[in-house]
């Protein structure tokens, strides 16, 4: 009764055999169907439509990134460089002229030659430390030959006299 007698409208139902053959043709739609999403991916692009980020300025700022501080495997210097001013590189040298002496007299100063590069701060301690002896103040000028003079004024409990002495400038 089933198979032999045809229905009005409905299309007689497949055999197996030909069910196989039609999964076959949907898994190859399948690939087809992707295929054809890859090659459209590829000409127009994945993002059609990311919005844009409002510029307010002309000029362009590169962004602030994380930067690492380095670590590196070795030290570039395998000593630190001793001090570049020390004590006997600031003062080259007494100066023993007659106005040298006169300050040395009256207003308790010694006058020195000093580094082209030395401060007043450095000044005071080189005299300090190879002298004993504190400095009031100190003045120092260019010569017209080149070279910088130092006028150390020492304190009132030490005298400039006796310091003359013991460096030898007098």
């Amino acid at each position: 009764m089933s198979a032999s007698k045809p229905t009005k409208g409905k299309t007689p139902a497949k055999a197996p055999a030909t069910d196989k053959k039609a999964a076959s043709g949907k898994a190859a739609s399948g690939k087809e169907s992707k295929a054809t999403a890859a090659k459209k991916a590829a000409l127009k692009g994945t993002r059609q439509h990311g919005l844009r980020k409002v510029r307010n300025s002309v000029s362009f700022h590169r962004p602030k990134t994380l930067r690492l501080s380095r670590q590196p495997k070795y030290p570039r210097k395998s000593i630190t460089h001793a001090p570049r001013m020390d004590q006997f590189r600031t003062i080259i040298s007494p100066l023993n002229t007659e106005s040298a002496m006169k300050k040395i007299e009256d207003n308790n100063t010694l006058v020195f030659i000093v580094d082209l590069k030395a401060n007043k701060l450095q000044i005071k301690d080189a005299v300090k430390k190879l002298y004993n002896v504190s400095a009031l103040s100190v003045n120092t000028l260019i010569r017209p030959d080149g070279k910088k003079k130092a006028y150390v004024r020492l304190t009132p409990d030490h005298d400039a006299l006796d310091v003359a002495n013991k460096i030898g400038v007098i």
